[in-house]
């Protein structure tokens, strides 16, 4: 019979072992992504389940890990202030319940995402993220061929039109076409930082670029298509910016930053269109009057906002409200920044709009700085997360918060302005977070 200081010490080495750790890093990827589907299979309480034990484990990694971490350096102060403002509007919650259960699944995924982030290095979470996209990316064409053209009718419990025959609209497992579309994109990202820096075999890599960029087309999503124009842009200055001499790369960067303004405000000006070009009217009718709707309730609330909730309740106030005639009852406000100003009100927005912009700094200067292409990474991801979050809610949820986390922590334990009270970085290299 084992002793219990015996079955400790099991414990400990299981937990300290780096492929464990890789194990549950993969599962808990796993879960962000296939959570919708988890839920329409084994309900919220297996997702629960789930999130519950992924928690405990990541505390047990981190438990073994303790002394590597200076536990007041690794959070961003950012993201610290963001879910510790969503938790406070508990207080002040119009719908209390649904907002206790709300900020628990938040807490859950940032949990998860800052595990992730502390036992796994940059390129282990992009090959993480890699093997977990293909694998939801095959399953969603393997559904949708079986849908579309082999029994040719639709699957109701999965959201599943069966348009596949017709070259889509196709929705795989994420329940719609824009977060099919959103997914596969990310998996662009992360199979070309996968290929670029021969994490996997060129054949591997190559199948796996097809396989989502089939995802991004077949999905015809007028989001995504924008944002993946949006992405190559970014790619190609990123591109520059790497082969730029450290003395030029500040000047570069700002002139980037006016081209971009300059772009937006074009984009702006000719929106109708760009609107037409991909297709979106109907989209963008449907979001302006869900928008509308909303916008006449945040007056009520305006600093603190209604309270936290995450995914939108139909059977709480004032949320089915908001659902018109026509349409499926809304799961958020299609527009995350709006989301937030909704539930958290302006002070939640200025807390989030400064969590945003400072991560992707981070990052974005870390891709231009550092010579290993994955760094490119998190500032591609955060590229199409941010854009997208113009017109769908993704990335306060589920995978989409939890690519964000990642990101988030990655880049401050690269970047991290604390750092600069410690010591001052070279011209060319960034610190690292203590």
């Amino acid at each position: 019979m084992t002793t219990p200081p015996a079955a400790i010490a099991l414990a400990r080495s299981i937990l300290d072992s780096p492929r464990f750790a890789g194990v549950v890093s993969v599962t808990a990827v796993g879960v962000a992504v296939g959570a919708q589907l988890i839920v329409r299979l084994v309900g919220w309480a297996g997702l629960v389940a789930m999130l519950v034990v992924l928690v405990a484990l990541f505390a047990g990694l981190a438990w073994v890990r303790r002394r590597e971490f200076r536990w007041l350096a690794i959070l961003p102060v950012s993201l610290v202030a963001f879910v510790g403002w969503a938790s406070v509007s508990v207080v002040f919650s119009n719908y209390r319940g649904a907002t206790v259960t709300g900020v628990a699944y938040l807490l859950a995924f940032t949990a998860i995402g800052i595990g992730i982030s502390l036992v796994r290095d940059t390129i282990q979470i992009v090959r993480a993220f890699g093997d977990v996209f293909r694998a939801a990316l095959v399953v969603s064409l393997a559904l949708e061929i079986l849908s579309g053209v082999l029994i040719d009718m639709p699957l109701p419990f999965l959201d599943i039109q069966g348009d596949l025959a017709e070259f889509g609209p196709i929705q795989g497992i994420m329940g719609s076409r824009n977060q099919l579309g959103l997914l596969a994109l990310l998996a662009v990202i992360t199979f070309g930082t996968e290929l670029r820096t021969r994490s996997v075999s060129r054949q591997l890599g190559i199948g796996s670029l097809v396989l989502g960029a089939a995802g991004v087309l077949l999905s015809r999503s007028p989001v995504v298509s924008a944002v993946f124009v949006a992405v190559c842009l970014a790619v190609a200055a990123l591109y520059l910016l790497r082969r730029i001499s450290p003395e030029r790369r500040r000047f570069w960067q700002l002139a980037l930053l006016a081209a971009a303004i300059v772009l937006a405000i074009a984009a702006w000006l000719v929106r109708s269109p760009l609107i037409a070009l991909f297709s979106a009217n109907s989209d963008l009718s449907y979001r302006l009057a869900l928008w509308r709707r909303i916008l006449a309730y945040v007056p009520q609330n305006p600093l603190e906002g209604w309270g936290w909730v995450g995914y939108w309740r139909p059977d709480v106030l004032p949320f089915p409200i908001f659902t018109i005639a026509g349409e499926r009852e809304p799961t958020s406000a299609v527009n995350a920044y709006l989301d937030v100003l909704f539930q958290l009100g302006a002070i939640g927005l200025v807390i989030f709009v400064g969590l945003v912009l400072l991560t992707f700094t981070r990052s974005w200067l870390l891709a231009g700085r550092r010579r290993s292409t994955v760094f490119t990474w998190p500032a591609l991801v955060l590229v199409a997360l941010i854009l997208t979050s113009l017109a769908e809610s993704s990335m306060l949820v589920e995978y989409g918060w939890l690519m964000f986390v990642v990101c988030t922590v990655k880049a401050a334990q690269e970047l991290s302005w604390r750092r600069a009270f410690e010591a001052m970085p070279s011209a060319d290299e960034p610190a690292e977070a203590p």
